[in-house]
């Protein structure tokens, strides 16, 4: 799998990704939990994930250019690659090892071997925290690739109060559709394949 998520990422060409790459490795990526309890919460999930909401965006930008020619443009591959590939940056130093409560299969509570989440290394929202790594890694994003990577959470991931945030999600998904691929991608990926 680490081997396929890195030769989709040097295949995009893209200025800084080799420099992106190494942060990753650096960081732990590969080795990183998607999440503490939830999809895919072990050694490498965060690599599974990454990679099924790449093949998942791919799938779904073939049928929405299908339906849609006129999209194809606005959904250059290389982009699906950037933002489905590495829209969980921030997770691969948040999530560290630790003794956890969870049920057994008879509802008691037990002991367990898992993960905790520390913010305290930089403490930022989700998607804005990925964007913000990898540009202070060097990696040449479009817009559309940051306003995918931003809000690929949606409304998950919205200050509780906020009808700014709400408007900048609304017009986000209005100015560029990878948005609502990737939103669809990572929810494909949650919901359905790594149940």
């Amino acid at each position: 799998m680490k081997e396929r998520f890195k030769s989709i990422l040097l295949a995009t060409g893209r200025k800084g990704i080799g420099a992106v790459l190494s942060h990753l490795e650096e960081c732990g990526f590969f080795d990183a939990p998607a999440s503490t309890r939830f999809h895919l919460n072990r050694k490498g999930g965060l690599l599974e994930h990454s990679l099924n909401v790449y093949d998942s965006a791919v799938a779904l930008r073939s049928q929405v250019v299908n339906l849609r020619p006129e999209l194809e443009k606005q959904l250059p591959l290389d982009s699906v690659a950037i933002a489905a590939l590495l829209h969980d940056t921030c997770k691969a130093d948040i999530y560290v090892p630790a003794i956890v409560s969870q049920k057994n299969a008879a509802g008691y509570w037990e002991k367990v071997p898992g993960y905790q989440v520390d913010y305290s290394g930089m403490p930022l929202g989700h998607g804005e925290k990925s964007v913000i790594m990898l540009l202070k890694w060097g990696l040449e994003m479009t817009d559309d690739e940051i306003l995918a990577i931003r809000w690929h959470m949606t409304a998950w991931d919205l200050a509780f109060q906020s009808p700014e945030q709400k408007e900048s999600l609304r017009i986000a998904r209005e100015k560029t559709p990878l948005c609502s691929l990737i939103q669809c991608g990572d929810s494909i990926s949650t919901g359905l394949l790594e149940r």
